[in-house]
């Protein structure tokens, strides 16, 4: 009976083609507006190493006192050098590592190529494991050569295709600046959206790095940070390099891989007595404070999915209920003008239940069709989102078979919810009264 109802729903549609245009349209503009934001916000919103996010957290120590608070300040969201370095000294983690971003010059092998600007990370050799860096060749650097301060270098895919035409570049020396290094890895194309090792200092949804080199090399060239950098409290630091890493300025990004809560909870123990040591020691003048947060609470803490896609979707959303709410009259208008049809079906025996089935079967047919027309207009949103959206954002967006599934899906769900009501008077329709009117 089924195949017979949506037989009877094609025959109905093409009877109002009016009619039924515009309940297809209707579906598919709405379905469209909120599958297109909904792409970007998925993209800009996901969690980007969902096996391990709990396990990778970003501590938070608090070196400037309530005064910055009475003050509008948070906590900082980066470590000062000093207390960076001390947690990497008692490596309390299973994992850990400073990170900061660093600029250069490349100077190409090649000497009739100019020199160009790269951006990379100074960071530890832990941070490729814990951050599941894949590469293309070789592998990251050693914790010797983090203790020897190696002028090493991983580079990405980009770069070694740049300056040595993608092929395997480990052992060869690439120049950075005036200094040589010996490239030890080359990662493949990745990029996590967002990149949250470094949501701190940038939006999270730039172009990958192009290098990674030992922290202790880039400090032992008083390499200055390419991020942000928070100075309350400093201001009577001494001058240079040394009055810099010793100041209370905030720069330094840190992470840790912790395996379990019991883990958290032996970090975060520690980190209270840390602040409390500091306090002995004349350095703070308040209650040691500290605070962990795992790698999704982190984003949320920076605020890294950017408002405007919260917005826009729930104003898609809100314009899809607006589409809904005129199907839903469009289809009670058409149910309605068929009361003396159903009357006859069911002073033939028709019960109420085969009433529904029928009309819900002939929704079911609008609703795929203007999931179809929903996939066509979502197509051409994906590929115009960036009249919109920021183009970092924008780019992130894509058509996938997800997307598509779920397109179809919210549309054929989205025009049977709509059709219960007028389904419903349909099924109430008195057979008696419209035997009699007509």
């Amino acid at each position: 009976m089924l195949a017979y109802y949506l037989r009877l729903g094609i025959r109905s549609l093409r009877r109002n083609p009016i009619l039924t245009s515009l309940m297809v349209l209707a579906i598919g503009i709405g379905v469209a507006a909120s599958m297109t934001t909904y792409a970007v916000f998925r993209a800009v919103s996901g969690n980007p190493l969902p096996d391990k996010s709990t396990q990778l957290l970003v501590p938070q120590i608090d070196i400037w006192g309530p005064q910055s608070r009475s003050e509008g300040r948070d906590m900082p969201d980066a470590l000062s050098y000093t207390d960076a370095m001390a947690l990497m000294r008692e490596h309390r983690a299973a994992r850990q590592t400073s990170i900061y971003p660093v600029n250069y010059t490349a100077i190409p092998p090649d000497a009739s190529r100019e020199p160009f600007s790269v951006s990379g990370y100074a960071t530890y050799t832990d941070f490729f494991p814990m951050f599941e860096a894949p590469f293309q060749y070789g592998g990251g650097w050693g914790a010797a050569q983090d203790a020897a301060h190696a002028a090493v270098v991983v580079i990405s895919a980009d770069l070694n295709q740049q300056l040595f035409g993608g092929a395997n570049s480990v052992g060869r020396t690439i120049r950075l600046d005036d200094h040589d290094y010996q490239v030890v890895g080359v990662l493949e194309n990745w990029n996590p959206h967002p990149r949250f090792y470094d949501v701190n200092n940038s939006d999270g949804f730039s172009d990958p790095p192009d290098f990674f080199l030992p922290f202790t090399h880039a400090v032992d060239l008083h390499t200055e940070t390419a991020g942000n950098s928070n100075c309350y409290g400093s201001s009577g630091r001494a001058p240079g390099w040394d009055g810099w890493v010793q100041s209370d300025c905030v720069w330094v990004s840190f992470w840790a891989e912790l395996p379990d809560a019991a883990a958290v909870q032996a970090y975060q123990s520690y980190l209270q007595g840390y602040g409390a040591e500091q306090n002995r020691a004349g350095r703070f003048h308040w209650p040691a404070n500290a605070k962990l947060h795992d790698l999704m609470q982190w984003m949320d803490y920076e605020k890294v999915v950017p408002p405007e896609s919260r917005i826009s979707l729930l104003l898609s959303l809100g314009f899809l209920l607006v589409c809904l709410v005129n199907t839903v009259g469009l289809l009670l208008a058409k149910f309605m003008r068929r009361s003396a049809e159903i009357g006859v079906r069911r002073a033939l025996g028709a019960s109420r239940r085969e009433i529904w089935t029928q009309f819900l079967a002939e929704a079911a047919m609008v609703g795929v069709s203007g999931g179809v027309v929903g996939l066509a207009l979502t197509g051409v949103g994906i590929l115009s989102i960036g009249l919109v959206f920021d183009p970092d954002y924008a780019r992130l967006a894509h058509m996938s078979p997800e997307l598509v599934g779920l397109t179809l899906l919210s549309a054929l769900v989205a025009t049977i919810g709509a059709a219960f009501y007028p389904t419903w008077r349909a099924a109430r329709v008195q057979p008696a009264w419209q035997l009699k009117s007509n």
